[in-house]
């Protein structure tokens, strides 16, 4: 059976850079282990797969390893290939069992903005062992949502220079891990670990921004904000916090078009 299939770099407006997705859109869901096998032969981040249903469309992503609840890069680079078919479309609704309803729309600038639900983390007041014994060096703060932990630190340099342990990073899961610093030419920078979920580092990811995002809002005390994930592929986002949601946004560059064979 032919499938259709889209590579799209997301977060970036160069190709090669920000994070690269695959993108099926399916009349019917295969089965999990058939969608599992295609991700691993793809070997990206994520692959994303829709189904239409009605106005909006289904969404589920995989990585290489498993199944993950919420992806933004693959929702952003899924946004795109649509509204590729389409020039005349301005939105699109998603929607995925772990976060509900995201609208995907487009901005007069070329990007995408997505409309994520509010995930703020809280405070952790024991420092895990194994986060410790994970990261190279020791963060002033530590927070924890439903996705991650979020180790903060003082100064750009620190997330630029860290390095993580796999073995203690992975003892984490299910959380995977973020560090971020206020950024020296955007409000803040990150880096993403998730050698349990799907790699050692993640090139720019999307859904830990509705984390990020009113986290450094309510410490910068501004509500739109700028930032970079400084993976070695590295990729921008423009961040918006309103209430219970958050505004993620960023380009893509199209890479691949092509026929898998299943």
């Amino acid at each position: 059976m032919p499938l259709k299939i889209h590579v799209v770099d997301a977060f970036t407006d160069k190709l090669f850079k920000g994070n690269p997705a695959a993108v099926i859109i399916l009349d019917n869901w295969l089965s999990d282990e058939l969608m599992q096998s295609i991700a691993i032969e793809n070997n990206l981040s994520e692959t994303a797969f829709l189904v239409k249903s009605g106005t909006a469309y289904d969404i589920r992503w995989f990585s290489p390893i498993m199944e993950i609840a919420f992806c933004g890069h693959g929702l952003l680079a899924a946004a795109s290939v649509l509204f590729g078919f389409d020039p005349a479309l301005e939105s699109t609704t998603f929607k995925a069992k772990a976060v509900g309803e995201i609208t995907a729309r487009k901005l007069d600038d070329g990007c995408i903005a997505m409309d994520f639900p509010n995930r703020k983390p809280k405070p952790v007041q024991n420092f895990p062992e194994a986060l410790l014994k994970g990261l190279s060096i020791t963060p002033t703060e530590v927070l924890a949502n439903e996705q991650a932990y979020f180790a903060v630190y003082e100064c750009e340099a620190d997330v630029l220079d860290l390095e993580q342990t796999v073995e203690h990073i992975k003892r984490l899961y299910p959380r995977d891990v973020i560090v971020t610093a206020p950024g020296e030419t955007v409000d803040f920078v990150s880096r993403y670990f998730w050698p349990a979920s799907g790699g050692e580092e993640d090139p720019v990811t999307g859904s830990a921004h509705a984390g990020l995002a009113p986290f450094w809002a309510e410490k910068l005390d501004r509500k739109e904000l700028t930032a970079y994930q400084a993976s070695k592929r590295g990729g921008h986002l423009r961040c918006r916090v309103e209430g219970d949601r958050v505004m993620v946004a960023g380009q893509t560059v199209k890479y691949l078009e092509g026929v898998i064979n299943i």
